[in-house]
């Protein structure tokens, strides 16, 4: 077949060495391997668009956060580490490089002196602001083979696939 894939080739070569395995699981073996290949390859196409404006993806994340929270822009730590399932320790790290090049501020909170404020700065949030449409945009066209349609089918089959893999045991 022509238009096989690294992925056929290699579940081909499972078939061939371990006729035992069954078909249903070979082909889940291919799915995943293609979600993982897709990853691998998509992954550097989108960080390079982060990278060309001075940030890492997770520093885009904590604006991106702030940004969509809507103004005053101004969240506390806890609440963005929780957004993105990150340690403390992580996020500081973030918040340090992000204040350090003027894109944050860090102030304690009037209302609560244990708490601290994390909020956008107007370089901030220029910044963010150009960076998601490119990142839009560049998505958009790593996406360009697809047409709307099928597009909107996989969203919605992966969608389907991890609420299945997310949802709690048990459950």
């Amino acid at each position: 077949m022509s238009d096989q894939d690294p992925v056929d080739r290699l579940v081909d070569q499972w078939r061939r060495e371990r006729p035992d395995l069954d078909d249903e699981g070979l082909d889940a073996m291919a799915t995943i391997g293609r979600l993982g290949r897709l990853a691998a390859v998509a992954g550097p196409l989108v960080d390079r668009v982060f990278a060309r404006h001075g940030l890492r993806t997770g520093e885009f994340d904590v604006l991106a956060a702030l940004r969509r929270s809507g103004e005053p822009f101004v969240l506390t730590p806890s609440e963005l580490a929780r957004m993105m399932m990150l340690s403390a320790a992580a996020m500081t790290n973030r918040l340090d490089r992000l204040e350090a090049a003027g894109h944050v501020d860090r102030r304690l909170d009037p209302d609560n002196r244990r708490s601290i404020l994390v909020s956008l700065t107007a370089s901030g949030r220029a910044l963010v602001d150009e960076v998601v449409t490119e990142h839009v945009r560049n998505e958009r066209d790593l996406l360009s083979t697809l047409d709307r349609a099928d597009r909107r089918a996989l969203d919605d089959l992966l969608r389907r696939l991890l609420a299945g893999l997310e949802k709690p045991p048990g459950t």
